[in-house]
């Protein structure tokens, strides 16, 4: 069965780039590195239990490690590889400090961090300080080069299916059936002769690298990034994805970062229409989170995806 859905998730995601218009192709691109981000999250919050405020921050690594090589005239596939690697290296350093506090400590932890991250790369010249870098190269390996939304998007998802298909495979490993013994309590799994901190390090480098490689990815698309592009509610949203789609789950990023994203993007076409006020789709957009976070801890408290599976099997 899982098969089969797979097949049919990388049929589809495909087929889309060949039937939607640009506008549409960029949402496309921009709800599939969400996917990748939010899919490290999920594996974050799911089965170590710790809650990031501050992903946008290795994001942001990400698309800086990919931008700045290619802006001086490294081949684009060299700063690619070497965001999600980048990303992950300054994850472990920063977890093993991190790593120690919990709960709301953790998550403000986070958010400072990214906050420090970003106000270091405006002041930095070499970053492009706050106006950011500009004419970033388009992506491409040798003679090839990408420069169509439908290449990016093929891309993006392409890491979509590769990020999940990994991720399934960590957690049916044996690491994997410590990371669920972690989930459920720590004492339990240090008792059992489990390594906390050094898996929960190994999450939080893991979510890191996926949401660099998302980075790396948006910095070749867009061609230009700033600290501005790498905002707190970014994280935030990604957060309300995770939980929306459910936490620890193989599908549960991809239905929540999809529903979430198409929801919001109706809410903002309704908002943009004439006679609405110019703040609308950002009210909109904010009410939005909340309900869906909202209605999904009363009625869904474990996510859409588990109650889905829950549904059919009865």
């Amino acid at each position: 069965m899982n098969r089969l859905v797979g097949a049919g998730f990388l049929l589809v995601t495909m087929i889309l780039p060949l039937v939607l218009d640009d506008t549409r192709l960029s949402i496309y691109v921009l709800m599939g590195l969400a996917v990748l981000a939010v899919t490290g999250i999920s594996l974050l919050m799911g089965y170590a239990g710790q809650v990031s405020l501050g992903q946008a921050a290795f994001y942001a690594i990400g698309a800086y490690t990919a931008a700045v090589p290619a802006v001086h005239g490294w081949p684009p596939l060299v700063g690619l590889l070497a965001a999600p690697l980048v990303a992950a290296a300054a994850a472990a350093l920063l977890g093993a400090l991190l790593l120690r506090l919990r709960g709301h400590y953790l998550a403000f932890a986070t958010l400072a961090l990214q906050l420090i991250i970003l106000s270091v790369a405006a002041e930095i010249e070499f970053f492009g300080g706050a106006i950011g870098l500009q004419g970033i190269p388009q992506f491409g390996i040798g003679s090839v080069t990408l420069d169509e939304p439908r290449e990016y998007a093929w891309l993006t998802w392409a890491a979509v299916a590769v990020v999940l298909l990994l991720t399934a495979n960590i957690v049916a490993s044996r690491p994997g059936r410590a990371l669920r013994a972690l989930a459920g309590s720590e004492q339990a799994a240090a008792a059992s002769g489990v390594p906390v901190i050094r898996y929960k390090v190994t999450v939080f480098a893991l979510s890191a690298a996926f949401a660099g490689l998302a980075g790396g990815i948006y910095a070749f698309f867009l061609g230009y990034i700033a600290p501005g592009s790498f905002t707190i509610a970014m994280s935030v949203e990604w957060v309300v994805m995770a939980v929306f789609g459910g936490l620890g789950t193989r599908w549960g990023p991809v239905f929540g970062t999809v529903a979430v994203t198409l929801v919001v993007q109706a809410l903002n076409d309704l908002s943009t229409r004439p006679g609405a006020p110019s703040y609308a789709p950002t009210v909109l957009g904010y009410a939005a989170y909340a309900v869906l976070l909202i209605g999904v801890l009363l009625f869904m408290p474990a996510g859409v995806v588990p109650w889905l599976r829950n549904r059919l099997r009865t």
